[in-house]
């Protein structure tokens, strides 16, 4: 078992009774924390399977393939993204973009739910991937745009900071919070009112997500 798998493994529902559905949402949380800490390329439905405390021919029996897996994974990170942003919409107009700010960072409280949102963006040529990646994109634009009433400019401002912050995560930026001027910087900008709570939920270099 590899260290990914078995940290997720740790903390995997456990094996008793479940309805169907209970258990494919398993599944798709350990695939998620899977993918976020080894991208697709790198991940096995074995590793999945044994992050969910299931046998791997019941993974292959519930999604066919690990694209199959894999679809499922970014369409329900792109799903809770997105309602996220509508739990994080009504409010004051001029506090909207630091509400839907706070939103997407709060998705770093499940382990690789970011990763696999930014890893998504890199793999558009990947057949049925790249398209279900694209339409998550794309509805994402569109609230952003019409939903949440931004200008084409903020909007495109308020995705540039996204994927800022998916450098810094992916980068752990935080370990170096404090002890170099860019790390500093970069992290007061994006995280200025969370700095400690994406701390806490970030693991450290050398551990997996």
């Amino acid at each position: 078992m590899s260290p990914e798998a078995a940290e997720v493994l740790e903390t995997a529902a456990p094996a008793g009774r479940m309805s169907a559905a209970d258990r494919r949402e398993q599944i798709l949380v350990a695939a998620t924390a899977v993918f976020g800490s080894k991208t697709y390329v790198g991940t096995t439905t074995d590793e999945v399977a044994r992050a969910a405390g299931v046998s791997q021919p019941y993974v292959v029996r519930l999604f066919g393939t690990k694209q199959n897996l894999y679809i499922e994974v970014i369409q329900r990170a792109y799903e809770h993204l997105l309602e996220a942003f509508r739990q994080a919409l009504p409010g004051p107009v001029e506090e909207r973009a630091s509400r839907l700010g706070a939103a997407y960072t709060g998705l770093l409280a499940e382990r690789g739910m970011l990763p696999v949102i930014a890893g998504s963006t890199q793999i558009g040529g990947e057949a049925g991937i790249g398209q279900v990646a694209r339409d998550g994109f794309s509805r994402l634009w569109e609230f952003i745009r019409v939903d949440a009433g931004f200008s084409a400019d903020d909007t495109r401002g308020f995705f540039a900071t996204g994927m800022l912050i998916n450098a810094v995560v992916g980068l752990r930026l935080t370990d170096d919070y404090g002890t170099g001027v860019s790390a500093t910087e970069v992290l007061d900008e994006c995280f200025p009112d969370a700095l400690e709570k994406v701390r806490a939920f970030l693991p450290k270099v050398g551990e997996p997500w």
